[in-house]
């Protein structure tokens, strides 16, 4: 049986966008499959509904990974992101960071 890529589902804020866009790439070209939030284009207004449905699917993502990289330039975690961190631990699934909270 050969080794299976590790799956590593990205989270943070998306005023890390591009940073998230740079840890993507570096984890895939390293042989990571990778899960990445959704990344709406900018004029697009999201409504609560939206929201509440695409972080539903991002708690979906992370019960797929064997751990999560929080995306937190200077250290900052927001609320969202926050939760998500809860939620993975809560399940059992580690959690690195990018940057020293």
């Amino acid at each position: 049986m050969t080794d299976l890529p590790e799956i590593v589902c990205i989270c943070g804020s998306m005023r890390f966008a591009e940073e998230m866009r740079t840890a993507n790439r570096e984890l895939t070209f390293a042989g990571a499959i990778v899960l990445a939030p959704g990344d709406p284009d900018p004029s697009q207004t999201v409504t609560p509904e939206q929201k509440a449905a695409l972080d539903d699917l991002h708690r979906r993502k992370i019960d797929l990974a064997d751990r999560v990289l929080v995306v937190n330039p200077g250290g900052y975690v927001g609320e969202s992101t926050g939760r998500e961190i809860d939620y993975a631990r809560s399940t059992g699934t580690p959690v690195s960071f990018t940057h020293p909270a």
